[in-house]
């Protein structure tokens, strides 16, 4: 052990054996900004506090986030102990609650391109910005293998390669620490959810009882997040049915294959992971000792803490004093509580005090916190705010120029009939359709700024018809966001996009491309010679009858902020690059389509495999532009 080791254990140990019972416990409640105040964890010594998706200050400006943040962490420290605060956020692309922040492609556009050091350099344009607003833990990188693309999560995995999403997520976790984790620019990175969370089965979620809810007022975490009315329609279309479920797989298959990535992201120095929702075999995550303690604390060697998701650990059991001693003796050390968190403090300390919850157990949880603590040099001072990165680091154009290039190298050519792409600089008209092509918020998808993102304005960037506009000054753009004109044009280029959703609310009975948007392409195939289909969407979607309409097809995924960067490869500035790493269905009813075993539909065959990515070379290294 180095000297520098022995010190910080020593100091660690030494606070354990200053702090009551109740001051431990503090230390492993996490409550949610909305639910409480500075006094509240000054007078609770509460160990962390979070911005849950689309808990924002108001105005929703850098500068209110930094003060809001700051006056949570001023109050830990007036504490009797004064133990730094952790505070946390979802920034999962991005420090993306925050309008102005730099939105990054989701990690399935990373996953595409695969380049570890372009996601180093995304995390750690991340890491500035989201600790120049005070914030130094992020629930980040999911490292997620989705095996049914219907699940709503499938955006925040990299895709179906184990080794591949090792690799990023190493990548991802080093570029958050930067140099050290006690430099006041390091992001404390919470890999996720431990585990298996991708391999749930469609039908198998609990998270909701549809006979039950009748308004989204049934439900504190949806009243919270401000949902649409059309809640209970989004429930007939799916929602809830595969995200928090249960999983299936034998253990050779858990290992290898899910347990994998954990191992690469731990070996590049992780000091937290988060457990999911889910359950293996009928046994959730959140109580599974063998899982938490014996297999990552034991045998992976894990010295960090496991932190539980949003209230999960109320879906143990309906008595909530057996879900608190359930969750904790299994494992969990710090409790995601964002509602009513001094109940779960009273049901801690009244467990350990009937002997439920060993003491030892409690001890071992709180100095897995402090070491993290020490470890982000918080009691040396690498939070004062002097120190952390300015506030105009957010949103700064070195950042943006990140997110450009993730964006233009990304999107997948999934086919290109008589080299419909690149376009010619020389195209005298091109009919623009779709409204996606000209829209910030569909194209960053779910997580951005609120929890569900939603289409529309709501952060600065840039879109694909802006990008259009640049690269070919001297063509005609007929932009149509219905296609409902008569003219005729050489070329068109459709923009669809799924509407941004996020977890759970995500989840889908079947993929297939929406009608109203087939009904577009038909109107656009029938009026060029050529048509070009551009996807905007967290996971392969069913194109069905578009998949021959269209010449060339380019899967775009959800591109962030900078999504002028997708029009360089359609006309030829950049080539090409990206492949696929998920299967993508050809219908609906072959779902799930994995590469993991046996599949459940007999003689089921992808559209595209995992690999296919056609590639084209820029114009300006092509010898004869067509």
């Amino acid at each position: 052990m180095t000297p520098t080791a022995t010190r910080n254990q020593g100091r660690v140990d030494a606070l354990l054996a200053r702090m009551t019972l109740r001051e431990k416990i503090g230390q492993m409640t996490q409550p949610e900004k909305n639910s409480a105040t500075p006094d509240d964890v000054r007078a609770h010594a509460l160990g962390s506090v979070i911005s849950g998706g689309g808990g924002n200050p108001e105005p929703n400006t850098p500068e209110a986030w930094r003060a809001m943040v700051l006056g949570f962490r001023e109050a830990a420290r007036e504490s009797r102990l004064g133990i730094p605060l952790l505070y946390g956020v979802d920034a999962v692309h991005g420090h993306n609650n925050v309008v102005g922040a730099t939105v990054f492609p989701h990690n399935v556009g990373l996953g595409a391109i695969g380049d570890p050091d372009l996601v180093r350099r995304v995390a750690r344009a991340t890491a500035r910005e989201v600790a120049a607003t005070g914030v130094r833990w992020t629930f980040a990188p999911a490292v997620s293998i989705p095996v049914d693309v219907r699940w709503g999560r499938t955006y925040e995995g990299y895709g179906q390669d184990p080794e591949l999403v090792g690799r990023l997520a190493a990548a991802y976790v080093e570029g958050l620490r930067g140099v050290d984790w006690a430099s006041p620019d390091a992001l404390l990175p919470s890999v996720k959810h431990f585990l298996a969370d991708g391999a749930a089965r469609h039908g198998t979620s609990t998270r909701w009882d549809r006979a039950a809810v009748k308004s989204l007022s049934d439900d504190p975490t949806l009243a919270n997040a401000h949902l649409a009315a059309d809640f209970l329609e989004v429930l007939d279309r799916g929602a809830w049915t595969i995200d928090q479920g249960d999983v299936d797989v034998d253990e050779r298959t858990m290992r290898e294959v899910f347990l994998a990535p954990y191992r690469a992201a731990l070996a590049a120095g992780a000091l937290n992971v988060m457990a999911s929702y889910g359950s293996w075999h009928g046994l959730r995550m959140h109580e599974h000792r063998h899982l938490l303690t014996d297999v990552l604390k034991g045998e992976l060697s894990f010295e960090g803490f496991v932190v539980s998701d949003w209230a999960a650990i109320d879906q143990l059991d309906p008595d909530y004093e057996a879900c608190v001693e359930r969750s904790v003796n299994a494992g969990i050390d710090m409790v995601m509580v964002p509602f009513d968190w001094r109940r779960f403090m009273d049901a801690l300390e009244a467990a350990v005090e009937r002997g439920a919850v060993p003491l030892a157990r409690i001890d071992d949880a709180v100095r897995r916190i402090l070491v993290a603590k020490e470890r982000l040099g918080l009691f040396d001072g690498a939070d004062e705010p002097e120190l952390e990165p300015p506030l105009d680091v957010v949103g700064h154009p070195d950042h943006r120029r990140i997110a450009h290039e993730a964006a233009r190298r990304s999107p997948v050519l999934l086919k290109n009939r008589g080299e419909a792409l690149p376009l010619p600089p020389t195209l005298p008209a091109l009919l623009v359709a779709g409204a996606a092509a000209d829209d910030v918020g569909l194209q960053c998808g779910g997580w951005t700024v609120s929890w569900m993102g939603a289409a529309g304005p709501i952060t600065p960037g840039t879109t694909l018809l802006q990008g259009l506009r640049r690269w070919l000054p001297d063509t005609e753009l007929m932009v149509e966001p219905d296609g409902r004109g008569s003219a005729r044009a050489p070329a068109g280029l459709v923009v669809v996009a799924e509407e941004p959703y996020a977890e759970g609310m995500g989840d889908r009975h079947d993929l297939d491309l929406p009608a109203v948007d087939v009904s577009l392409i038909e109107r656009v195939r029938a009026r060029v010679d050529t048509l070009v289909l551009v996807v905007y969407s967290g996971r392969p979607v069913v194109l069905g009858a578009a998949a021959q309409l269209a010449d060339a097809i380019v899967a775009a995924w959800l591109p962030g902020s900078e999504g002028a960067a997708v029009a360089e490869p359609l006309v030829g500035a950049s080539g090409f690059e990206a492949t696929l790493r998920t299967r993508w269905p050809i219908r609906s009813a072959d779902l799930p389509l994995h590469p993991f075993g046996a599949e459940p539909h007999a003689g089921a065959r992808p559209l595209f495999e995992i690999g296919q990515g056609l590639r084209t070379a820029p114009w300006s290294d092509a010898t004869t532009p067509a």
